[in-house]
């Protein structure tokens, strides 16, 4: 077939113009591959600029060309959400103390705020959502040119991954942590390098020693720690800052930082081009369907994100909620006291169940169930069973654990009946 492709007119097109010669090549190609003689080297040297359309109607190349770093990666997404176990189940969850949301609720200023601003939707969203940064700047003693506001965490940290990695550059981030990240740093090609947790707490010396030893651009960290609930403290942090390689960036996740002791966050210091902070109104604010975070440092990186950003991609309802949620530190206050209240609860009944729940400065309380992996996964799927939605780490050894959001006491009334219904079928399962 080859000598029969490679006629005269064909060889002087590449004669004449050497540039078609990749068409021809293509030709070459799919014409072998498909046993066709649909395309002809006189429609490349005649049409030369149709080729492309022409391969692509007479081969059936139909559809996106998608890069090879998408058709490369799994279809996979970080989380499956309540609501499609919901419609896989046919009837939804009793209790929803899974996912780490505030069933507590935003302060009943930020509702009013977020009613008032309804009318108002015709209205792109201010772009710069300059009152929000500015309360912002104020409420922790910076400039707003330090502050981007995002779609959540998730959506600032597709953004931060977007500016600073690219194929083949190196991620540190620790085994079992918030998956959510490794899918953004997946999804523009960086090589993710995880280091275990240490006494189910991530380990800062691992992850600086990891990062320096991989030249990483990124070392993330959260503090408090999803999934297992621990913290470390503020000195605990700078220190790690501090010892951050050249040419790294830090990125330290404080989603929960409002539930966690005092002394645990550190001061902020927006001078240090080392360190990005990441905060969200989605947990102690309870606004996660508003999608409201804020990342805070230095203002040259804190700038580069307007190069990268959907500048309109936060609604004027959700920077109205979130101004308001702000200024409402008294109902703020009272939402922690409810979490604290609930995370007791938890660890009382997971105690009468002969399990050991771990010391949480988050939302949430980890339950280590003391055996395999295998049997919290059975222990996962009997409270989906009996209606109650919960999760789990994912990464052994943490994935002995189960993971509690803390609940109301209706929630907490469910998830007391069901735990040792759960447990006692988990056991025959996984003896």
């Amino acid at each position: 077939m080859l000598g029969k492709v490679r006629t005269a007119p064909a060889a002087a097109v590449v004669a004449r113009n050497p540039r078609r010669v990749s068409l021809i090549d293509i030709y070459h190609l799919l014409v072998v591959a498909n046993d066709s003689h649909i395309c002809t080297p006189q429609l490349f040297s005649t049409y030369p600029l149709a080729a492309p359309r022409v391969l692509r109607n007479q081969f059936r190349m139909t559809g996106p060309r998608y890069t090879p770093l998408i058709a490369s990666l799994p279809s996979t997404v970080p989380f499956v959400g309540p609501e499609v176990q919901e419609r896989a189940l046919g009837h939804p969850f009793a209790a929803r103390l899974g996912a780490n949301e505030n069933v507590f609720g935003p302060s009943p200023n930020a509702i009013k705020a977020m009613q008032d601003a309804v009318p108002e939707t015709w209205m792109y969203g201010d772009s710069a959502s300059h009152d929000l940064r500015s309360a912002l700047a104020a409420h922790h003693d910076v400039h707003m040119d330090n502050i981007v506001i995002g779609a959540g965490i998730d959506g600032l940290l597709g953004s931060l991954v977007r500016m600073t990695v690219t194929t083949g550059d190196t991620v540190v981030t620790s085994a079992g942590a918030y998956p959510t990240f490794n899918y953004h740093v997946n999804g523009f090609g960086g090589e993710l390098v995880q280091v275990p947790f240490k006494n189910d707490m991530e380990d800062p010396d691992a992850l600086i020693n990891k990062a320096a030893e991989t030249d990483a651009k990124l070392v993330y960290i959260a503090n408090p720690d999803n999934p297992m609930g621990t913290c470390h403290s503020a000195d605990v942090i700078n220190d790690m800052i501090n010892r951050v390689p050249d040419g790294c960036l830090l990125v330290l996740d404080e989603a929960y930082v409002e539930f966690a002791p005092e002394g645990t966050a550190p001061a902020m210091c927006v001078d240090d081009p080392r360190v990005i902070r990441m905060r969200t109104f989605s947990k102690a604010y309870g606004m996660a369907g508003a999608r409201v975070g804020a990342a805070i440092g230095h203002k040259d990186l804190i700038a580069n994100f307007a190069k990268v950003r959907d500048h309109f991609g936060m609604s004027r309802v959700s920077q109205a909620g979130a101004l308001a949620a702000l200024q409402d530190q008294t109902y703020l206050a009272q939402t922690q006291q409810n979490v604290v209240k609930s995370r007791d609860r938890i660890s009382r009944i997971a105690h009468e169940n002969g399990l050991t729940p771990i010391t949480s400065a988050t939302n949430f309380v980890t339950i280590d169930c003391g055996k395999s992996g295998d049997f919290a996964r059975a222990v996962v799927a009997e409270m989906t069973t009996l209606g109650i939605f919960i999760r789990m780490p994912f990464v052994a050894p943490q994935d002995r654990c189960i993971r509690i959001s803390a609940g109301t006491d209706a929630d907490l009334d469910l998830f007391e009946t069901a735990l040792p219904k759960a447990l006692s079928a988990a056991r025959i399962k996984c003896p």
